[in-house]
């Protein structure tokens, strides 16, 4: 089945007419017969009632003409994404984000490229950080932003944004809410929630080990939203990164002698063709003002 017999077929059901059905597609007459003919040889059946001035839809005319349509339009929809994506009018961008960066972070860059860039249709991919990389290799991601991979890559070029520190987030009720610092010592009687898909959890799990000879109790959580409605329920307190966005029902306290932070990354692959949203985002990421989360 070619395109130009299905283009054919439908320029004759519009017109009832094979002549006017021809000078519709430019085409001579016989060969516009002749390619309606292998059309209906192919599909088993008469597609029209030939008569002298008028022809008329058979049965099976009736019954392919909404699916012969569909297939001619969705093929003319192919056809005109190819050739905008072809000129850069359209393009699409996709972003591997770790599941502990937070998407705010990204919306006034996102926001920008959209103004300037209204064709760009975007994806994004969430994951912890070795999904995060993985996405990357295999070239589903354009880019991703992250905090440290546990395995590097020689290809990964690695632009760091920011380094934050980390806060104790407790609920606005707390014994913690009012005060501005805390000791490591005070979590004595806490519950922490980790979450368990941080690539910093090991590493502050650590660091509370060698500041305090305390063994703080814990609950493992899965997902951001969880634990906001673990922290919102008074469920336990939570250790983190400054740029983690929280309701106003929680409340940010210091934590003296944490001496710990991370540091988020731009990863992009070397030596990969980039277009023209995923340079325009890197260079708006770079040239960015992260001050207020930085350390």
């Amino acid at each position: 089945m070619e395109m130009h017999q299905i283009r054919y077929f439908l320029a004759v059901t519009r017109t009832l007419n094979f002549t006017r059905a021809a000078e519709e597609c430019h085409v001579a007459q016989p060969s516009l017969t002749r390619a309606v003919k292998l059309l209906e040889d192919e599909l088993g059946g008469e597609l029209f009632r030939r008569e002298r001035n008028l022809s008329h839809l058979t049965d099976l005319g009736t019954r392919m003409l909404p699916l012969l349509q569909q297939c001619y339009d969705t093929a003319l929809g192919a056809k005109s994404l190819a050739t905008a994506i072809k000129k850069g009018e359209v393009a699409t961008l996709t972003v591997a984000l770790s599941r502990t960066v937070d998407m705010g972070l990204l919306v006034p860059f996102l926001t920008e490229l959209m103004r300037a860039m209204n064709g760009v249709e975007l994806k994004f991919f969430r994951g912890n950080a070795m999904e995060v990389g993985d996405s990357m290799k295999r070239g589903e991601a354009d880019l991703a932003i992250a905090g440290p991979m546990a395995e590097s890559w020689d290809r990964f070029d690695v632009r760091p944004l920011f380094t934050e520190g980390f806060e104790l987030i407790v609920p606005e009720r707390h014994r913690f809410a009012k005060m501005t610092s805390v000791a490591i010592d005070d979590l004595q009687q806490e519950r922490l929630l980790v979450r368990s898909y941080c690539e910093m959890a090991e590493p502050l799990s650590a660091r509370l080990r060698i500041n305090s000879t305390l063994n703080v109790p814990g609950h493992s959580v899965a997902s951001e939203r969880d634990l906001i409605a673990l922290l919102e329920g008074g469920m336990g307190i939570a250790l983190l990164p400054r740029s983690t966005a929280t309701p106003a029902t929680l409340k940010r306290v210091a934590v003296d002698r944490l001496q710990i932070s991370r540091t988020i990354y731009l990863y992009s692959v070397a030596g990969r063709p980039r277009q023209a949203p995923a340079a325009t985002l890197m260079k708006q990421l770079q040239a960015a003002d992260w001050s207020r989360y930085t350390t």
